[in-house]
């Protein structure tokens, strides 16, 4: 980052002490710059050009099955009936929910802390949760074709030099977030739900059991396409090239890469403790979140008990956070939309309510993010954290 050095040094020569608050905005103003410099500052033009390519083509893919989603969950509407709905809503019940959710995000915040110090990177716990928001900010507002896991990611190894370590711990974040949420599922349906009558009607269960089994026919047809796209992708010239240059690279790192990754593992296997509290303070968040969206279903019509809630918000949460959309938008609504009428006595309005007031609570608890990353509160107090006296 040449530019952001020669702003800084230009202060030393000048006899001037380093000002921390100019150089936090140097920082924040080359953040973007050092995120793509690190990317593709290394690559020949064309890797580059095909690499933004391939963003570009990903963001465009998942809006189109964003569009998809949302057009398949209006389609059909009763627009009176929703806007009735929408009437019963009480601000109250959406601000417990609002607030609820803000603080389930700090508890989860405090798991990836943990995971942090498991290996030895000692950042305090404000810095953890800031930079946690500003992941939060860009996973559910921005439509980026650079997640917030991804920038997250980044900015930690602001924090300190034992960067890959800051990485992977940012996916076994997500890993135990996401195997959390999954034995919340588990758990409730076999405590509440298995082996007990649904309490919706006969006709909405038939419905979904024959368009799974439906599904089937589709698996044959789904693979064969895959199958077609991957050898068309072979024998194209310029994607055998691009392989092979990808090949090319991962060989030359991958022993290295490996090693530190398998290293960096070992750490967490020997802490069973962190772990479990991690998991614990996982389910912990997530019960905060779906216990206030429980009153807040009510208030829109929705008298499914919590039992339900337990089950479905954490199994379209982990389907929503597979990259096929952006934010898991019209897909998560979906999920819940056809969930909760197929489940309970749901009517498909109350859901799809409850499903756009959980829509609408994520967006204005990830705006904090947001303030957070353009007011430079994801960077470290120190401009140089990897030396002696960093922030480590």
């Amino acid at each position: 980052m040449p530019a952001r050095e020669g702003l800084i040094e230009s202060d030393r020569k000048n006899g001037h002490a380093p000002n921390r608050r100019r150089q936090r905005l140097v920082t924040v103003g080359f953040s973007r710059y050092d995120l793509v410099e690190r990317a593709f500052g290394r690559q020949k033009l064309p890797e580059a050009q095909d690499a933004r390519k391939t963003r570009h083509l990903s963001l465009v893919a998942r809006i189109v099955v964003a569009t998809v989603a949302i057009v398949w969950v209006f389609r059909g509407q009763d627009w009176e009936k929703l806007r009735e709905v929408f009437s019963r809503l009480s601000w109250g019940y959406f601000a417990l929910s609002l607030a609820a959710y803000i603080i389930g995000q700090i508890v989860v915040a405090f798991r990836w802390w943990l995971l942090l110090r498991a290996q030895s990177i000692h950042i305090g716990p404000v810095a953890a949760v800031r930079l946690y928001f500003v992941g939060l900010f860009y996973n559910n507002v921005m439509p980026s074709s650079v997640g917030g896991d991804l920038l997250k990611a980044y900015y930690v190894t602001k924090h300190t030099h034992r960067r890959l370590e800051g990485v992977l711990s940012v996916f076994i974040d997500r890993l135990v977030g996401l195997a959390g949420m999954m034995l919340m599922a588990v758990a409730a349906y076999l405590l509440f739900l298995r082996g007990r009558p649904l309490e919706a009607e006969a006709g909405p269960a038939e419905a979904v059991e024959q368009g799974v089994a439906s599904s089937h026919g589709a698996i044959p047809w789904i693979l064969a396409i895959g199958a077609v796209l991957l050898a068309a992708l072979l024998i194209h010239p310029g994607s055998r090239r691009r392989l092979q240059r990808a090949g090319g690279r991962l060989w030359g790192r991958s022993a290295e890469m490996l090693g530190r990754v398998w290293a960096a593992l070992v750490v967490y296997c020997r802490k069973p403790w962190t772990m479990a509290a991690a998991m614990l303070l996982t389910l912990l968040g997530q019960s905060i979140v779906i216990a206030a969206f429980w009153p807040l279903g009510r208030n829109l019509g929705l008298e499914a008990g919590p039992k339900y809630y337990f089950v479905i918000f954490p199994v379209t949460w982990v389907i929503g956070a597979i990259p096929v959309s952006i934010a898991g938008l019209g897909v998560l609504e979906a999920g819940i939309v056809t969930l909760f009428t197929s489940l309970t006595a749901a009517t498909r309005e109350s859901a799809l309510a409850l499903a756009f007031c959980q829509r609408s609570v994520w967006v204005l608890a990830s705006l904090p993010g947001g303030m957070v990353h353009l007011l430079g509160g994801h960077l470290p107090s120190q401009f140089l954290v990897d030396g002696q006296n960093g922030a480590n």
